[in-house]
């Protein structure tokens, strides 16, 4: 019987052990993906323009005529974080503020289809950021938008101070999506009045399990807890507190939810995840047919600008009605 429990504790502690290197190298490998930042800012010019065709070269047309900015904070950990903004086509005529938020490993580039969008299209004045960790922000590792949530917070104040707006939207895609969830949960100023997400995660740790399934189906799910523990000693956060669904349950403006019902990386089940947290307050669902992951914009360009833009006009008239709150 010594023995036995002799061999069973070397055992365990063997696990133990295991278990914890596990959570170590998931932590790393999710967090800190390579290459990034400004050694990526190539691949993701030419993934913008695979997106939108045309991009990178409006981009450098307006930042070449001084149109198109560079804006820098510090934030709260004293990382020097990046964003641009661009006024919208007739500034005189501007409709409000958007603020577009990048997914996982890209930058304030990719989603330039998002940008013309909200100011050719719909004549917003729009501010991008860089997430910290990725294109020129600073930063160590990827905060999946949990600490990002904090960042957006200064970045409100920064497009309130440059375009002087009374309107703001805030609309993000995948982990941008998921970073305007969660910021949507915070005390914001009223000017902060509705937010788009699209293809966002219910929350890190139900990500992090479909990813674990997906590319490392060999390791037990217990390993997220070692991993979450790794997180949470070295960044300051865990798993299970960057949750979108339970910032969601404290926004009280509107929101649009899309997702692509053939979205397997962020599997279609968060949308009503989401969706569902959302008591208070007014809120839309789009569903694009046959979208995949952060594909809905390109699999039906159209019926996309068309649902935000009524989503917007809507939210617009609510404000006008005094009815924007109703619960």
């Amino acid at each position: 019987m010594k023995k036995f429990i002799h061999i069973f504790t070397i055992g365990l502690v063997a696990l133990s052990l295991n278990a914890c290197v596990a959570g170590k190298f998931m932590s790393n490998y999710a967090l800190k993906p390579t290459p990034h930042g400004v050694d990526d800012i190539e691949r993701t010019r030419h993934k913008a323009d695979s997106l939108m065709p045309g991009s990178t070269a409006w981009y450098d047309g307006l930042k070449a005529q001084g149109i198109l900015k560079d804006s820098w904070i510090t934030n709260d950990e004293g990382y020097k974080l990046h964003a641009c903004y661009v006024p919208a086509a007739k500034p005189e005529e501007a409709k409000g503020t958007a603020i577009v938020v990048h997914g996982y490993t890209d930058n304030h580039l990719v989603f330039l289809y998002l940008v013309r969008m909200y100011r050719d299209l719909l004549n917003y004045n729009v501010l991008f950021p860089d997430l910290q960790y990725h294109g020129y922000s600073e930063g160590d590792e990827v905060q999946m938008g949990w600490k990002d949530r904090l960042d957006m917070l200064k970045w409100i104040e920064v497009a309130h101070n440059e375009f002087k707006d009374d309107f703001m939207v805030l609309h993000g895609v995948s982990m941008g999506a998921a970073t305007v969830m969660m910021t949507s949960g915070e005390p914001l100023p009223d000017y902060v009045k509705c937010f788009v997400e699209d293809c966002g995660y219910a929350s890190v740790a139900i990500q992090f399990n479909n990813n674990r399934k997906q590319s490392f189906g060999f390791i037990p799910k217990d390993v997220l807890n070692s991993a979450s523990l790794v997180t949470k000693k070295n960044y300051g956060w865990g798993f299970w507190e960057a949750s979108s669904v339970k910032q969601v349950a404290k926004c009280d403006r509107p929101m649009l939810f899309i997702h692509g019902d053939a979205d397997d990386f962020v599997p279609f089940d968060n949308l009503q995840m989401c969706y569902d947290a959302k008591k208070k307050g007014y809120k839309e669902m789009y569903v694009c047919h046959g979208a995949v992951h952060a594909n809905s914009y390109q699999k039906d360009p159209e019926t996309y600008i068309a649902k935000v833009s009524n989503f917007l006009k809507t939210v617009h008239n609510m404000i006008e009605d005094g009815s924007v709150y109703d619960k």
